[in-house]
């Protein structure tokens, strides 16, 4: 798909640059910039969702579960140990 966009003259000029002396099209190198943007944008919106996630405080019924897992594992590892 072909599209218009206006961008300032000093970025142009860099994206000209980047793209001669790496031998992409200026197409290639807009794509590619896009990717990254939206790569960047949805892990951030991942761990902004697991930071909420996480920043929630643990009922009491998940922190006894956490402290018999541990438990349990624990007695786990050193039966092997052993």
């Amino acid at each position: 798909m072909k599209t218009a966009i206006s961008i300032p003259d000093e970025i142009f000029r860099e994206i000209e640059r980047f793209s001669k002396e790496h031998q992409y099209s200026r197409s290639q190198v807009f794509v590619m910039a896009v990717k990254e943007f939206l790569e960047k944008l949805k892990s951030k919106e991942l761990f902004n969702a697991l930071n909420e996630v996480y920043s929630e405080p643990e009922s009491l019924e998940e922190t006894t579960l956490r402290k018999k897992s541990k438990r349990r594992y624990s007695k786990k590892i050193l039966k092997m140990e052993s």
